[in-house]
């Protein structure tokens, strides 16, 4: 939704895909608004100056149901909650090239990753809620 401040009269933003269900979003520093649709197993970005929408397939495909997102310095990191265990996934958006490692959970079968937050830093903070962990993704710059 877009807000108009002087009327405060609200717009919808729709996705182009009726069956997106978006689970978390963030914004960059150049104010593009990225989201993970999980229903349908893609990352998202929305350009709000020029109300562009452009999505990219999760690496795991269709099944991977992208859930917690976080942009750090310009890189996109998200988990694919679809995969076990879940996959932390780091796409940069000007190369458009994606990573992934799997996320280690000890015993429990799945790792439950709802929320990330990027540190003072620079680095990343992942909730595990099933293994009541937070883990921190050391971000270094090659």
């Amino acid at each position: 939704m877009k807000v108009n401040p002087s009327t405060m009269q609200l717009k919808e933003i729709k996705l182009p895909d009726a069956a997106s269900k978006v689970r978390r979003l963030d914004i960059d520093n150049a104010g593009n608004i990225w989201f993970v649709n999980s229903a349908l197993g893609r990352l998202g970005r929305y350009s709000p100056d020029t109300s562009a929408i452009k999505e990219w397939p999760s690496p795991s495909g269709e099944q991977s149901h992208p859930y917690a997102i976080a942009v750090v310095d310009g890189i996109v990191w998200y988990n694919e909650s679809g995969k076990r265990p879940d996959a932390l996934v780091r796409f940069d958006p000007t190369t458009e090239m994606f990573q992934s490692w799997a996320i280690p959970s000890g015993e429990i079968y799945a790792g439950i990753i709802r929320h990330m937050r990027a540190t003072q830093s620079g680095d990343l903070l992942i909730h595990q809620s099933s293994t009541n962990k937070i883990i921190r993704v050391k971000i270094t710059q090659d």
